[in-house]
């Protein structure tokens, strides 16, 4: 199972971006999400989805593993396929995705091409709960630079590593970035939210 790809980005667009890692092209189906960050890129590491039926072997790929976690969710609806998963994260950003079904948001489901009101219930009932496990409210991160993005999941990654609850790590570090914007260092970011943990 590919996990990633890293290389050179030989083509792009809003749906798909073809990556060249070790002499071989991988083309890669993304959603606009995606694409708005790695636009301006040259090189990406992107992760990998990779869907496997009898007759194909197809590549879906994501810059942060929040909309990955939220694709293979959305997937796992009766109903939902890989396409329309991506359609869906092309529509909402994941965050916005994440509101919506936790906040029971039929109405908001049902204005993406191809999600019926029974769609959008099966996956409220499906991935709400789900999705509050993963964090729920508490993992929203709202509207964050792509920078801002890494160096918050990076740090997360360090804090629930470091035996923290997944859930009271993000709220510290939601908390942390709120009073200050503009952290790059992910070390300063770890240490201001150990502060509100401890």
């Amino acid at each position: 199972m590919i996990t990633y790809i890293k290389g050179n980005i030989t083509h792009k667009s809003p749906t798909y971006v073809v990556v060249e890692a070790g002499g071989i092209g991988y083309h890669i189906n993304i959603s606009l999400h995606t694409y708005a960050l790695i636009e301006k890129l040259e090189t990406v590491k992107i992760l990998i989805h990779q869907h496997i039926k009898e007759d194909s072997h197809t590549l879906y790929g994501f810059s942060e593993s929040i909309e990955r976690n939220l694709f293979r969710h959305l997937i796992s609806v009766s109903g939902v396929g890989p396409s329309t998963a991506q359609l869906m994260l092309s529509s909402m950003t994941p965050d916005e995705m994440r509101v919506s079904i936790i906040g029971e948001d039929v109405t908001a489901l049902k204005r993406i091409k191809g999600i019926g009101a029974k769609t959008a219930q099966r996956i409220i009932l499906d991935l709400k709960d789900k999705l509050l496990k993963d964090g729920g409210e508490e993992g929203l991160s709202g509207h964050v630079t792509q920078a801002d993005n890494t160096v918050r999941e990076e740090a997360l990654s360090a804090l629930v590593a470091l035996q923290f609850n997944r859930i009271h790590a993000q709220k510290a570090l939601n908390k942390v970035l709120k009073a200050q914007t503009g952290i790059t260092q992910v070390e300063n970011l770890i240490k201001l939210a150990l502060k509100e943990l401890s």
